[in-house]
């Protein structure tokens, strides 16, 4: 056997693992330089194997661990692998594997990956040559210098340790030590032997005196009998005769003490409903408090809306009021515009035919100039060219360039004609646009009158959804506060009934319940008492003759019984009897025919299945009128009799009764519990209902609201569209103006353009005509007369031009005042005028006014229906103070005659 290979991890100078090569079965060497590891690496092999490292505490364990930079070492380990072929190790394999971790609160070994203890791999090492009383397997750094330096004593002691005396030596001398200390022992068991044999001889001679003392005893005892029984016979005639004044004196009693139990039962019914009206008493004024808040709420609404109604019937007053106002001013406007207009209409004929004359005489001044001009310059073309050709030339330039110019002119004209052309079909796509948007704003004013019916309607909808809502709202939380009430009773009676019941019973059929629940067991039906039912004054015998037989379980097989206390011994779950149906059989029983006495199983309501479990129960037993027929019944009929009261007579003789306590009655808590289940499944279902309505409503709620928005965005946008349509109506107006005033321009630059063409196109017929001609110093007769006429024409054109100027600029000027009212004055007020027309709508108000009525109506209807509810919550709490009251007066009473009863009790034990 060696080491064959040594791995470490997190130990000393070794964070990350490391593993050696395989090691050689003969010698081997480590080397390194200084701080390398080569002590830690000889240390984590005897960390293994020595006892160096035997006992550590928790900071010897920590300062083995790795410390150094990054994350903090949490554990180590040093694992040896051996060659075992030789088996020096009594383990079945050819490697052996054992490893030792360590940790901050651990330290364990592991032998091929199995965790064994400390002992163990002691007993291992052992077996393998590992002695811990000769720990020289493993030689220290410096031993072997050390023993060079030993002493010759000191050596022999190291080496008898070596081979073993000195251990053999130490056995020895453990080994005298118990001989001595059993050789003291058993001259201490000598000493005590000594001592039982006189104790013996003492015991003899008390034997003796005891016989003496008992047979003298029998005879006193002996006699103290004889005399006992002559007193106890005395005693007891004494004592029939104190039973009987006894009785007597206790069925008084007992009767005040009826009294007095059923006075404390009133007094707790009495307690019980002082508890329940001052609930309810406070729940009423709770309730006061919301109604009187609901109805101060209401008021403030019914006030802010008949407010909102009143400003909006004096924004409609105002609204009419303005609306008459801007319409008689409109109609005044309207008026002054006509008559304006009429004016501007009669002044642009006188205008445009002052103009006209203006132009036709302008352009006989200019002829005549032109004329004159050209006369002028015939005059002196021979003055001013040398030869005819000279004058010809020039003529063809000059015409060249009237060419030119009547070219561009005629262009001009075209393109003024285009514009003009271009100008009209504006004014005609304007004018339709203008129309086409005068047809939609109508259809838009229609659209958004539709949209404010539409969502009126909308709101007396939501209006009537949400008090129906809230109505239920109402019902739902009364069925609430009533189902608290009834889950209240059932646990209080389910509480109650655990009391009843034995503690092991009780947990017994709480453990059932779970074990059924959660392994998923059918055929369990529960408990008899769960299972029956009849009439309360009944209850008593019932419970009397079943006693804790009502916490029978009842399952269908035997199998189903068997299987749950199987569970039950399991989890030691409390004790529980079972009736499987299966096993179960109904004796036969014969009753006797007479009207004192009924069967009780007669008087049981239950499910024909489970007869043969009730039978076994109750079927013995029948109820008699009184304890003289239950006691016939039971001596001649051989039958268990009960009576109502609660006073048993067995069949075998034997007689039982006394006070039963009805308060606690089993049966009476299962039916409270019947009860309050069934009214908590009605009311659960009809809360369903309502919550069922409540969540339809809030759909519906949602859905007119969801309407309602979608109305209100769609009056919205066809609002805006309608403004913008007014915009873009009061805009086409504006380009329509500027578009006539543009064609008025353009024609008035057509017109001029056509003048000039005229002048250009005679000019250069007169160029044309010239050329070719004679070159003359002098004119002829006829040009010289018409020279000397055309100078005065002009000056009478001339001075005819200026009175029509003159005119004509007074006409001008007056169309120019017309225009300049109308458009900056006149027209632009009528504008405004009309737009504020038109945002006056009075349909809007009325149907704001309509809608306000509508909530004014539903805030009327609100306080009055708050007034009511606060009303009746008012009644309720005099209601309640009244019973309060007439609670306490019957409580003082009954606390006054049990008070009596207790002393009048008191005086019948004295």
């Amino acid at each position: 056997m060696y080491i064959k290979q040594v791995i470490i991890e997190g130990f000393k100078s070794y964070k990350e693992q490391v593993a050696t090569e395989p090691f050689s079965p003969k010698h081997n060497c480590v080397v390194g330089a200084n701080g390398s590891g080569k002590t830690n690496f000889f240390h984590a092999i005897r960390f293994v194997l020595s006892d160096l490292f035997h006992n550590l505490r928790a900071e010897d364990r920590q300062a083995l661990l790795h410390e150094g930079a990054g994350h903090q070492v949490l554990s180590a380990f040093v694992e040896i692998v051996f060659d075992n072929n030789d088996n020096r190790i009594p383990v079945d394999r050819e490697e052996v594997r054992l490893r030792r971790t360590i940790g901050l609160k651990k330290d364990e070994y592991f032998l091929d990956k199995k965790h064994i203890t400390k002992t163990e791999v002691m007993n291992l090492l052992e077996s393998a040559g590992f002695s811990r009383s000769n720990p020289y397997y493993v030689v220290q750094q410096g031993k072997i210098a050390s023993l060079t330096l030993m002493k010759d004593a000191e050596r022999l002691d190291l080496l008898k340790e070596i081979g073993g005396t000195r251990v053999y030596e130490e056995r020895r001398k453990e080994s005298l030590k118990i001989m001595q200390e059993t050789e003291n022992r058993r001259k201490q068991i000598i000493e005590v032997v000594q001592w039982i044999e006189e104790r013996l001889k003492e015991l003899d001679e008390e034997k003796e005196e005891l016989k003496k003392y008992q047979q003298l005893d029998k005879q006193r005892r002996s006699l103290e009998y004889t005399i006992f029984e002559k007193e106890l016979s005395d005693a007891r005639q004494k004592l029939e005769e104190i039973e009987d004044a006894r009785t007597k004196v206790s069925e008084k009693s007992a009767n005040m003490h009826n009294s007095v139990l059923e006075s404390h039962e009133q007094l707790k019914t009495i307690e019980k409903e002082l508890k329940v009206l001052n609930k309810e008493l406070q729940a009423s004024i709770k309730e006061k408090e919301v109604a009187e808040r609901q109805k101060t709420e209401s008021i403030k609404t019914y006030a802010k809306v008949e407010l909102d109604v009143r400003d909006v019937e004096d924004r409609i007053k105002s609204e009419a009021r303005t609306k008459e106002e801007v319409a008689k001013e409109l109609r005044a406007l309207e008026k002054e515009v006509q008559r304006s207009r009429k004016d501007l209409e009669k002044v642009k004929p006188l205008y445009e035919r002052q103009l006209a004359e203006e132009e036709q005489i302008t352009k006989g001044i200019l002829d005549r100039e032109k004329q004159l001009s050209i006369l002028y310059q015939k005059q002196g073309r021979s003055t001013q060219f040398a030869n005819k050709a000279a004058r010809d030339r020039w003529l063809q330039k000059e015409i060249d360039d009237m060419e030119r110019l009547y070219t561009s002119a005629v262009l001009q004209a075209e393109k003024l004609e285009e514009e003009i052309q271009q100008l009209s079909n504006e004014l005609a796509e304007h004018t339709n646009s203008i129309g086409a948007r005068s047809e939609e704003l109508k259809e838009q004013e229609f659209i958004v009158a539709k949209c404010q019916d539409g969502f009126a309607a909308l709101k007396v909808q939501r209006d009537e959804l949400q008090e129906t809502r809230k109505k239920l709202w109402k019902e739902e939380n009364d069925l609430t506060t009533e189902l608290e009430k009834l889950k209240i009773d059932i646990v209080k009676a389910e509480k109650s009934l655990d009391h009843a019941a034995p503690g092991d019973i009780r947990r017994g059929l709480n453990s059932v319940r779970r074990i059924c629940r959660d392994h998923n067991i059918a055929g369990v039906h529960g408990p008899l008492c769960e299972l029956l039912d009849c009439d309360e004054k009944f209850f008593t015998a019932i419970e009397v003759t079943a006693a804790n037989s009502l916490f029978h379980v009842v399952v269908d097989t035997d199998d189903i019984s068997t299987k749950i206390i199987r569970y039950l011994s399991a989890e030691k779950g409390g004790r529980v009897t079972f009736m499987p149906l299966n096993r179960v059989r109904s004796p036969k029983v014969a009753y006797p025919n007479s009207p004192d006495v009924v069967p009780l199983l007669k008087k049981m309501k239950f499910s024909p299945i489970f007869m043969p479990a009730f039978a076994q129960v109750f079927a013995r037993t029948v109820i008699c009128r009184d304890l003289e027929v239950a006691t016939n019944v039971a001596r001649t009929a051989e039958l268990d009799c009960i009576t109502l009261e609660g006073d048993q007579v067995s069949k075998k003789g034997g007689m039982t009764g006394g006070f039963y306590d009805y308060r606690r009655s089993k049966l009476k808590l299962m039916s409270i519990i019947r009860e309050s289940t069934k009214a908590i499944n009605a009311k659960q279902e009809e809360l369903e209902k309502i919550r069922l309505l409540v969540q339809e409503t809030d759909q519906k709620i949602t859905a007119v609201v969801s309407e309602q928005q979608k109305l209100d965005a769609k009056r919205g946008h066809h609002k805006s569209e309608l403004e913008q349509l007014k915009h873009d109506i009061a805009s086409a107006k504006k380009q329509e103006t500027s578009i006539i005033r543009a064609l008025e321009k353009k024609r008035k630059l057509l017109a001029n353009a056509h003048n000039q063409i005229e002048q250009l196109k005679s000019g250069i017929a007169v160029k044309q005509a010239e050329m070719g001609t004679e070159l003359i110093d002098h004119l002829t007769v006829e040009e010289k007369a018409q020279l000397s006429r055309l100078n005065p024409e002009i000056t009478q054109f001339k001075e005819a031009q200026l009175e029509r100027k003159t005119a004509r600029m007074e006409t001008e000027t007056r169309i120019s005042e017309l225009e300049t009212l109308l458009s900056t004055n006149l027209v632009r007020r009528q504008q405004e005028l009309e737009a504020n027309l038109a945002a006056i709508d009075p349909e809007s108000l009325s149907a704001d006014l309509e809608l306000r009525n509508q909530d004014l109506k539903f805030a009327k209807a609100s306080v009055d229906e708050a007034s009511r509810q606060l009303k009746a919550v008012v009644d309720q709490i005099e209601k309640h103070t009244k019973q309060i009251r007439d609670l306490r007066n019957a409580k003082d009473e009954l606390k006054v005659t049990t008070l009596l009863v207790w002393l009048l009790y008191d005086l019948y034990d004295i």
